[in-house]
């Protein structure tokens, strides 16, 4: 199966967007004292190690921060507003956070959870659902 990657993305963000394509998350981690690093760059934030392995995460985390986008944004995005944008902090790493939408169900529309219901703190794990252009993208749902 071919991976789709999206054309903005780094060539070395495509182990990434492999396990997207398998429904796994994934993020680097340092091969030389194990700090995880999110988004992908050439060398660890903490000891400055050029090499990286690629592990997969649990898919959970909790909501760190959101945001509600309201018109004006671009014609596509404003015919589906207001919609979450969320952060996500992994689990494994609270500091490895990562943006997405919440979801109401697998699948779902990312408009579909009202901001009154978005609370700070809250438990979430990862879903795989599509966005656009046939792109999977990680979102997030309520444990």
């Amino acid at each position: 199966m071919a991976v789709r990657i999206p054309s903005w993305a780094a060539q070395e963000e495509a182990p990434f967007w492999e396990g997207i394509a398998r429904a796994e998350l994934r993020v680097q981690g340092c091969t030389r004292c194990g700090r995880l690093r999110f988004p992908p760059r050439p060398f660890c934030p903490q000891c400055n190690w050029p090499d990286a392995v690629w592990r997969p995460m649990s898919g959970r985390a909790s909501l760190w921060s959101f945001v509600i986008a309201h018109p004006p944004l671009m014609p596509p995005f404003a015919e589906i507003a207001p919609y979450n944008v969320i952060v996500a902090a992994l689990d494994e790493d609270p500091r490895i956070r990562m943006v997405g939408n919440l979801l109401a169900a697998p699948g779902g529309a990312i408009n579909e959870v009202k901001p009154d219901q978005i609370r700070i703190g809250a438990r979430l794990m990862v879903v795989f659902s599509a966005g656009p252009g046939e792109l999977t993208l990680p979102r997030w749902m309520y444990e």
